[in-house]
This record gives structure tokens, C-alpha cells and sequence, in this order.
């Protein structure tokens, strides 16, 4: 489905896939660690996945990346010159960063930091 509708139906059908698919990946002995890396820019949203994923067994971090405004603009600028991102997103985004502020959840700033830089710490 491209582009993808919001819609109350889609989100509800989006959350039910993603704490099946999630719980999988807990259940399965194959995997030390799993790592969800998905735009949640209300507590809501995080502790509505949390309250359906079978954690007793695991120690769950929440961790949100987070940047300037403008390394923001040029990330997602890249996107939208390579075609993978609309234009609108970059408004969007900018307008919800402070939102972030407000999670439960480690903060990160990746503002001057490579993706292998934030990979290391969070691996910390």
C-alpha cells in the first residue's frame, strides 16, 4: 500500500503486527538481543507496545534518538532527494521534536554523531 493511510484502522492493524512480530522475536532462543527502531513520538505509543510484548525475561531499554532541527532537515533532505521521503516530512518531523522531551526514555543528541558512533553507544 503506497503511500500508506493513517487511518484508525491501519494504526490499530500497524500495532497488532508489531507486538506479534516482536513477541516472536522475544520467544525465539536464536536471538540475544532485538532492537525496535520505529518513530514514537508519544508515550502512548511506547507503552501501549510495551504493555502487549512478553518482557518478563528481558531488560528493556527506551531509548530516543534525537538531533537539531537543522542536522534533521538535512538527514531527511537526503531521503527526499533519493526519492524515499515526501517533502511534507520535513515540517512534520521539526514540529514534533520536542515532543521527545517529554518521553520516559534515554535521550541520545546524534546531532554530530554517525550512525556507527550512536550504534557503539548504545551498545554501552
Amino acid at each position: 500500500m503506497h503511500p500508506f493511510q493513517v487511518t484508525p484502522e491501519t494504526k490499530k492493524m500497524v500495532m497488532k503486527n508489531i507486538c506479534f512480530l516482536l513477541n516472536q522475536f522475544i520467544r525465539c532462543s536464536a536471538y540475544e538481543n532485538v532492537i525496535f527502531c520505529w518513530v514514537m513520538h508519544e508515550q502512548t505509543i511506547i507503552d501501549e507496545i510495551l504493555s502487549k510484548l512478553e518482557t518478563g525475561g528481558c531488560l528493556v531499554h527506551t531509548i530516543s534518538l534525537i538531533c537539531d532541527a537543522d542536522s534533521l532537515r538535512k538527514r531527511l533532505q537526503k531521503d527526499i532527494d533519493a526519492g524515499i521521503r515526501s517533502e511534507d516530512v520535513i515540517q512534520r518531523s521539526i514540529t514534533r521534536i520536542g515532543l521527545y522531551e517529554k518521553l520516559d526514555t534515554e535521550k541520545i543528541d546524534v546531532t554530530h554523531m554517525t550512525p556507527e558512533q550512536t550504534a557503539e553507544r548504545i551498545i554501552i
